[in-house]
C-alpha cells in the first residue's frame, strides 16, 4: 500500500477522539496532567517504584493498553508508562501522552551493543537513530535515519560529560525484528555508525518531527545480544536506580539551559 504521498494528510483516527471515548466509557474526567512523561519499555523502573511504594497510579490516564504511574523525581512529577515495547506500541502511547497534555517525553530502553569501541558509555543519549522499522514511514518521508529536536540535541550534547554516570552521545539502529539481528545486518549497522540496537528511537523521533513534539531517547547498553552467559545485567534493581538518576540529570540539564517545554 503506497502511503508516501499522504504524509501531510490528517488522520481520520486521532488519539484525542480515542481518549474521549475511553473517558466516556470508563467515566474518567479530563484533568490537567504533569508535563513530563517517561517510557520504560522494559518495565524495570515501574516495578522498582511500585515495590518501594514510590509510584502512584494515575486515575486519569485513559489508555486502554497501559497503566500510568506518577513518581516525584527531584522537583519534577513524572508520569511513567512501562512495557510499551517496539515502535508501534511506543508511538501509540506517545500519541496518547501528548494528546493528554504532556509536553516532554523521555524514553529509556535497554539496548544491545553494536560498537566495538572499548570506551562505549553504558548510557547513550541517542542523537541519531537508523531506521529499520515501519512506523517511522507513516510520519516522515523515507530516509536512512531520524534525529531529535535540534534545540534538545544542542542542549544535551554539551552537558553529557557532566554526569557522574557513564553517559555519552550515540547512534542507534532501530529494528522491529529483534530476532533477525543477523551477522550481516549487524555489519551493515556498524558501517553506518551504530553504537547499539533497540526497538523504539527512530519511530519516536519520526513522530516527534512530524508532530513537532519534544522527545529524548536514551539507550541503556546492557547486552551483546545474549551471545555470552551472564548477559543482560543492568545493575542494582535492574538498573532502575541509575536510570532514575540519569533522567533527573537530563531534566536538570534542560532546566539550567533555559529549556521550557512547549
Amino acid at each position: 500500500m503506497n502511503h508516501r504521498r499522504d504524509l501531510r494528510d490528517p488522520s481520520i483516527f486521532t488519539p484525542e477522539n480515542l481518549l474521549r471515548e475511553a473517558r466516556r466509557q470508563k467515566s474518567i474526567p479530563k484533568r490537567q496532567v504533569p508535563r513530563v512523561c517517561l517510557l520504560d519499555p522494559d518495565g524495570d523502573i515501574v516495578r522498582y517504584l511500585i515495590r518501594k511504594g514510590r509510584a502512584t497510579v494515575n486515575p486519569n490516564w485513559a489508555c486502554d493498553h497501559t497503566k500510568m504511574f506518577y513518581h516525584q523525581l527531584g522537583n519534577t512529577t513524572v508520569g511513567i508508562v512501562g512495557n510499551a515495547v517496539g515502535s508501534p506500541f511506543a508511538v501509540l502511547v506517545a500519541e496518547e501522552m501528548f494528546a493528554s497534555g504532556y509536553t516532554l517525553l523521555l524514553s529509556l530502553t535497554s539496548a544491545g551493543r553494536i560498537s566495538e569501541r572499548p570506551d562505549l558509555p553504558r548510557f547513550l543519549v541517542i542523537l541519531k537513530a537508523l531506521r529499520d522499522e515501519g512506523t517511522s514511514d507513516h510520519y516522515v518521508a523515507r530516509g536512512s535515519s531520524c534525529l531529535p529536536n535540534s534545540i534538545l540535541l544542542k542542549t544535551l550534547s554539551s552537558a553529557l560529560g557532566n554526569s557522574r554516570l557513564s553517559l555519552g552521545p550515540g547512534t542507534s539502529w532501530t529494528t522491529d525484528a529483534p530476532f533477525r539481528e543477523t551477522a550481516a545486518a549487524i555489519r551493515r549497522a556498524q558501517k553506518l555508525g551504530a553504537d547499539c540496537v533497540e526497538m523504539e528511537a527512530a519511530a519516536l523521533y519520526a513522530f516527534a518531527q512530524a508532530r513537532r513534539k519534544d522527545v529524548i531517547c536514551v539507550a541503556h547498553v546492557t547486552n551483546s545480544m545474549a551471545r555470552s552467559i551472564g548477559d543482560f545485567e543492568k545493575g542494582e534493581e535492574g538498573g532502575s536506580i541509575d536510570s532514575l538518576t540519569l533522567i533527573d540529570f537530563l531534566l536538570q540539564t534542560l532546566r539550567q539551559a533555559g529549556y521550557r517545554d512547549r
